[in-house]
């Protein structure tokens, strides 16, 4: 991939003036018109980085043409949604927002070389169109950034100073203004927030009321219950913001326990630890933060000194089983895959666009919070362990092989719903080596079944690159529930196939790869679902079911079930 983006820019007018405008005023305009040389330069304010692009572009290529130098409107609109929606990766956001604030400073100041003198309104328009936009884009994780936010609130003061001098601002200001009260940054005298109400994570569900609720977007700032263990077993439970670092769990585990003055050595040696229910254990770092939702499904935390360490294993009721039947057995497939479309609907809807960002390119430009794309992960994860587990929990043969059954209707019903990440997750679960294996299960599988699952097997294929699936994909139209992992993977290839920065530039043509990607999710859940499902009891009891799965997700003893059902594979 090229380091630079082509691209044609003159210095001459725009049929779009306030985006072109936008783009030019704030992140500036050279051209050289021979070669179509261009450079997209920020102003330096402080340390800023700035933005360039650097090209020789053919005649015949797309963005140039001879006779208007100018890219088309929709061009140019793309071009502003790339910027604000990968800043972050070359530029802090608030020294992003640092610049647009000097540049309404400088609005009224002598002109530049892309400006003519006396165009004040159109260069204070060209940052409303900017802020607008990235307000647009980042509301609902602004609340989260206190600089950011501060710089937004002085900004905001300032353009609003501005309302009564610039009637044809009048609309772009009742925009922001209203904007701001969305995005929730008070502009007035800070009150005392109200007292938040503590948000259940997947591990935490325990009443049925809890996981009937319609989930919500998690932020660094909430506050959770999580229970830390010792070595013994004992617990404490504390409440805690999901964002807290690993130091501050530790702070908040010292004080439940009431460690004396004289025991305060004892603090220092204390360690976090992550335990899985396979016995792995992890030791995490005291400058990790957002750590609750990075453990895996029955991962649990636990306290303990260096010299302890050694000594830790999962919790018993994570190793334990209850052999019979469940739930699954006396619901209809299609009520099942009903239900885990709508909830995985919810999960998808909870993820900011910006988190795919952030979780791919934490390691470039500092780790940001991504709680819902990795609690939707964990799902997923979570529901193929939820195949394999009910299958291998299933004694009897006859049972089993219907079970089998249904977990491919399943996979039809969700398919048909375009949830591809329950479709995807449901075939991984059948093809699960424990579950695979199986012999005498699969041969008494219905023929139509058995061909229905080998159509499954080539849409999840990941040969060429995935391209029975990408196939089927775009020709869905939305609302579509994507295989989430496989966009992270397109996002890790476009960020370790090129580099961001090279000799000063930033790669134009990278950023605007990224933020095709990200325009690719909004697409996705551009229209509503809607699926019609009962509020019977007997459907709130599924609903509850499907919300709470009790896994296995230690594959060892997975393979000790399967063993034990069929000791031969022969």
């Amino acid at each position: 991939m090229s380091p630079v983006h082509s691209s044609w820019w003159g210095r001459g007018r725009c049929r779009s003036f306030s985006v072109t405008h936008a783009i030019i005023a704030v992140f500036g305009c050279s051209a050289a018109c021979a070669l179509a040389r261009v450079t997209l330069c920020t102003k330096q304010v402080g340390a800023a980085r700035p933005l360039q692009a650097v090209s020789a572009c053919s005649p015949h290529h797309p963005l140039c043409h001879q006779s208007d130098p100018t890219p088309p409107v929709s061009l140019l609109e793309v071009l502003l949604d790339d910027i604000i929606l990968t800043h972050s990766l070359f530029q802090p956001t608030d020294r992003f927002l640092q610049q647009l604030h000097h540049h309404f400073l400088m609005a009224s100041g002598s002109p530049t070389p892309c400006w003519e003198e006396g165009e004040v309104l159109p260069r204070k328009q060209a940052v409303l169109t900017i802020l607008l936009h990235f307000l647009e884009t980042f509301k609902g994780i602004l609340q989260e950034d206190e600089s950011a936010g501060k710089v937004i609130k002085d900004l905001y003061l300032l353009i609003m100073k501005d309302a009564s001098l610039y009637h044809e601002l009048e609309d772009e200001i009742l925009k922001l203004h209203q904007l701001v009260e969305t995005v929730e940054l008070k502009v007035t005298e800070e009150t005392q927030p109200p007292n938040k109400q503590v948000k259940p994570l997947f591990r935490h569900f325990r009443r049925i009321d809890s996981c009937l609720q319609t989930r919500v977007a998690f932020r660094g700032s909430d506050e959770i219950f999580c229970r830390v263990y010792m070595p013994d077993h004992s617990y404490v439970t504390i409440r805690s913001r999901l964002s807290a670092s690993v130091q501050d769990i530790l702070s908040s585990v010292t004080e439940k326990l009431q460690y004396s003055e004289e025991q305060g050595t004892r603090e220092e040696a204390l360690i976090l630890v992550a335990v899985a229910s396979s016995g792995e254990k992890a030791v995490l770092q005291p400058s990790e933060e957002c750590v609750f939702t990075t453990l895996g499904i029955n991962s649990h935390l636990f306290a303990c000194t260096k010299e302890t360490f050694e000594s830790l294993v999962p919790l018993p009721e994570e190793i334990q089983v209850s052999p019979g039947d469940t739930e699954i057995h006396r619901v209809e497939a299609e009520d099942i895959a009903n239900h885990l479309t709508a909830f995985h609907w919810e999960l998808f809807r909870c993820i900011h666009e910006l988190e795919f960002v952030d979780y791919v390119f934490h390691g470039e430009r500092g780790r940001r919070e991504t709680a819902n794309l990795e609690l939707m992960l964990q799902r997923c994860s979570e529901v193929q362990h939820w195949v394999a587990t009910e299958i291998l929990l299933c004694e009897a043969l006859g049972k089993r092989t219907h079970l089998l059954k249904k977990f491919v209707k399943i996979a039809a019903i969700c398919k048909q719903n375009q949830d591809m990440l329950s479709f995807y997750a449901v075939v991984i679960g059948l093809n699960n080596a424990a579950v695979s294996r199986l012999r005498l299960t699969w041969e008494k599988l219905p023929g139509k079944f058995k061909n229905l699952f080998r159509k499954f097997e080539n849409l999840t294929d990941p040969c060429r690159n995935h391209k029975t699936y990408r196939e089927v994909l775009t020709k869905m139209k939305p609302p579509i529930i994507p295989f989430v992992p496989l966009i992270l993977k397109d996002l890790t290839f476009l960020h370790e196939g090129s580099k961001t920065l090279l000799d000063g530039l930033v790669n134009i043509e990278k950023l605007h790869s990224i933020a095709e990607k990200v325009r690719t999710i909004r697409k996705y859940r551009s229209r509503p679902l809607c699926l019609e499902m009962e509020s019977s009891p007997s459907q709130l009891q599924t609903k509850a079911y499907v919300r709470q799965f009790q896994v296995i997700d230690n594959q060892n003893l997975l393979f000790e079930l399967s063993y034990k059902l069929e000791p031969s594979s022969q």
